[in-house]
């Protein structure tokens, strides 16, 4: 079975409204003798290679195939046969290997992420006791391959400071975390201002998109999605301040589980009496159900410019998805969506993604006004599942009607449609992109049964240059994610200096600064370049540096306070922290054939190449090229030789950009192992282009130059992490969140 990951995460998050920003198993009593530490450019079956024979990458290897026709996951072959317990682990370097009809196979990083989240079950006799030990061993193993592998370069995690008016009580008791920023703490807190208001700032806009701060989009701004939170909730799973998923008793009355004999999964949800939206309106099923219906249907992709895709784990998701109001368009049902009476609903899992880790999240839907999503139009359901009225699929020539309706509504930002979270929008001011909200007086309370106490919230734009004057001035109470030596320094010795009129709480943040890249593209296709890259750099002063102090680095995509990384760690987890070594560098790139100069002869000295057989070069191979065009790909005889050249891409007006200038573009480790940087510093919207190789913002000029680029990256939910974005799937490559990795590993040969 194959698994769109990323849109699985998509689903989840938005079900739930969380929204990213941005991302040893226990020693056997027996040791097993495992292969020795592989690599992307080894066969997946482990056997001898001649020194001299050429390793081509999983991206020269793979092209021309197709997925699903010339290979497949190798979890699919034998995914469903294998155990935690039939793990074997390379006890040097922590990478994972299964004995399979008599050979051994690496684990790549699909297949772990797969088993990860769909293979936790304790086995018979297991040396694990609970699934979540079976899950974080496999979370050891996939961040171990990661580690490994390198798709980017984690170069420093900040620590975060907030500082409040002390006048705003209650933050010591109930603190801001990673997971918990000030929009959802504040529920806890109270205000002894005369107002009882607490001002809130943020330095990105409020773009009124408060409704649903992802329609249309793939990461809403922070401003947008922390109103959303405000706005929008009686959420039946919610996520807690742990990043966790919780039943929110406060809202269901009783959620049943049930595994069904065809691999299907049924949860059954009853509501609580007397749920209330902002105008009174008594809360019914048809206020739950009506967001994933939408965003699963034509007319919400239409509306969104997108596909949602909010229902594809439910059966019956692939014929309503394709349903436009005409008969033989699919099916007007939605088959794993059921109305069974006024306050209960079940939601009914296909069997791919049933066994899911997490899968209580998709139990978790929220409450909108139903008019909000579908104007006049109607739920129904007959006792096949749940089903619009025709006229949710009215047209005018080609267009939907309701199409317009929902673009316009997911727009409003008054009290047109009534609100269902512990506050609704009194006010949108667009000219400054200031908001004011007042309590929802029929908020029942949050998933700990907590009702906000402030009475009103004004939500700003702030400038980082004058933000402590501001808080001076008694015109914001509260600046969060305060990062970075200087101002951290100057935020801490106001709060210190105060008299007790000013607090602050810390914490670290969940996420990092990246060097990220194209794995597919040029040199950085090749895992032995992204590790002599780290090598390279000094990540530890980068990171103290860069964050003033307050700061670090981690050594893969994880969050160091999530459960799942403590719980690797106890289990034994195997992370090279790749110290910094120019010889290090020169030794992986040299095993990994970067030994030639762009004659074909003997490397000396300059810029390494490394040669390509002529009938393994895809057009990309021959064709790479410096920036500046004096390194290119040179054909010697039959074969052609890549000049190690790494083309970047930096933002402009970004002091991430300005410190990679000399630690990686200038450094002289990077000099000395044989590689050579050329940049480019220019727009956001440009670099997203030339990441996704394509013109999806009218940039990209159809031939590819960059494969190295800086990007930061957020973790909002101690459930989510990358294995969500890593597949070999061809079809994922379209969205910049998605790495563009292939595991060679994670191909199972068929001929």
């Amino acid at each position: 079975m194959k698994k769109n990951l990323l849109k699985l995460l998509t689903l989840v998050l938005a079900l739930v409204m969380v929204v990213t920003v941005f991302a040893g198993c226990k020693k056997a009593d027996e040791e097993t003798d495992a292969p020795t530490q592989g690599s992307e450019e080894t066969p997946t079956e482990t056997q001898e290679q001649p020194a001299d024979e050429y390793k081509p990458s999983a991206a020269q290897l793979l092209n021309g195939k197709e997925w699903g026709k010339d290979f497949t996951e190798l979890y699919d072959e034998i995914g469903d046969k294998v155990t935690i317990d039939d793990v074997q682990e390379d006890p040097t370097t922590g990478l994972a290997y299964v004995e399979y009809e008599g050979k051994t196979y690496e684990l790549g990083m699909d297949f772990l992420s797969m088993a990860m989240v769909y293979k936790t079950a304790v086995p018979e006799n297991s040396q694990y006791e609970t699934e979540d030990d079976v899950y974080a061993a496999w979370w050891k193993y996939y961040m171990t391959r990661w580690n490994y592998l390198l798709p980017e370069i984690p170069l420093y995690s900040n620590e975060y400071y907030d500082v409040y008016n002390a006048q705003i009580k209650g933050v010591d008791e109930h603190p801001t975390n990673p997971y918990w920023g000030p929009a959802k703490a504040l529920i806890d807190w109270t205000s002894e201002k005369t107002d009882k208001d607490i001002i809130i700032g943020n330095t990105t806009d409020l773009s009124g998109k408060f409704r649903y701060s992802n329609f249309g989009g793939s990461n809403p701004g922070a401003s947008d999605l922390d109103v959303d939170n405000l706005i929008n909730g009686m959420e039946t799973v919610a996520t807690t301040k742990e990043g966790g998923f919780e039943v929110n008793k406060t809202v269901v009355k009783q959620l049943d589980k049930v595994e069904n004999e065809d691999g299907t999964l049924t949860y059954t949800i009853t509501l609580n009496d007397g749920l209330l939206i902002s105008d009174g309106t008594p809360v019914t099923v048809k206020n739950y159900v009506v967001f994933p219906m939408v965003f699963s249907s034509p007319v919400g992709v239409a509306a969104a410019g997108k596909d949602h895709q909010s229902g594809m784990t439910l059966e019956g998701f692939k014929t309503f998805n394709t349903y436009d109001g005409t008969e033989g368009s699919g099916t007007k049902e939605l088959a794993g969506l059921r109305m069974i009476d006024d306050y209960t609903y079940s939601i009914t899992v296909s069997a791919d993604y049933a066994n899911y880790f997490y899968a209580i999240s998709y139990a978790g839907l929220s409450a909108y006004d139903v008019s909000l999503w579908i104007g006049d139009a109607d739920v129904k359901d007959d006792g096949n599942g749940v089903y619009f009225t025709d006229d949710f699929y009215a047209k005018e020539g080609d267009k939907y009607v309701m199409a317009d309706h929902i673009v316009t509504a997911s727009q409003n930002t008054d009290t047109t449609y009534p609100y269902s979270g512990p506050y609704v929008v009194k006010s949108y001011d667009s000219a400054d992109k200031s908001a004011v909200l007042e309590l929802n007086p029929n908020f029942k309370g949050n998933y700990e049964g907590v009702k906000p106490t402030i009475a009103k919230v004004v939500y700003k734009k702030i400038v980082s240059s004058t933000q402590l004057e501001d808080l001076k001035a008694g015109t914001l109470d509260v600046i969060a994610g305060i990062t970075g030596g200087d101002e951290t320094n100057e935020a801490l010795a106001l709060a210190d200096g105060s008299d007790g009129k000013y607090v602050y709480t810390h914490y670290s943040r969940a996420g990092y600064g990246k060097l990220q890249f194209r794995n597919d593209y040029g040199p950085a296709q090749f895992t032995a370049v992204r590790q002599a890259i780290t090598y390279c750099l000094d990540r530890a002063s980068f990171a103290k540096t860069f964050t003033g102090g307050y700061g670090g680095i981690v050594d893969g995509a994880y969050y160091a306070g999530s459960w799942m990384y403590k719980a690797a760690v106890d289990q034994g987890m195997i992370l090279n922290a790749y110290a910094t070594s120019v010889d290090s560098a020169i030794e992986v790139l040299t095993e990994g054939g970067w030994v030639y100069d762009a004659e074909g002869n003997d490397y000396v000295e300059g810029v390494r190449y490394k040669k390509i057989p002529g009938d393994i070069a895809t057009e990309n191979d021959i064709n790479y090229k410096s920036k500046d065009g004096a390194y290119v790909t040179t054909k010697v005889g039959d074969d052609y030789y890549m000049p190690l050249v790494l083309n970047w891409y930096g933002t402009s007006d970004n002091p991430f950009t300005d410190q990679l200038m000399t630690g990686f573009a200038s450094n002289d480790n990077v000099i000395a192992a044989g590689f050579n940087v050329q940049y480019t510093i220019g727009d956001f919207s440009p670099m997203l282009d030339e990441l996704y190789q394509a013109a999806v913002y009218g940039y990209y000029s159809g031939s590819p130059m960059y494969s190295v680029f800086n990007f930061a990256t957020g973790f909002t939910s101690a459930a989510y992490d990358y294995s969500y974005q890593m597949t070999i799937d061809p079809a994922m490559y379209d969205d910049y969140s998605a790495y563009y990795i292939k595991d060679q590993a994670d191909i199972f040969w068929l001929k």
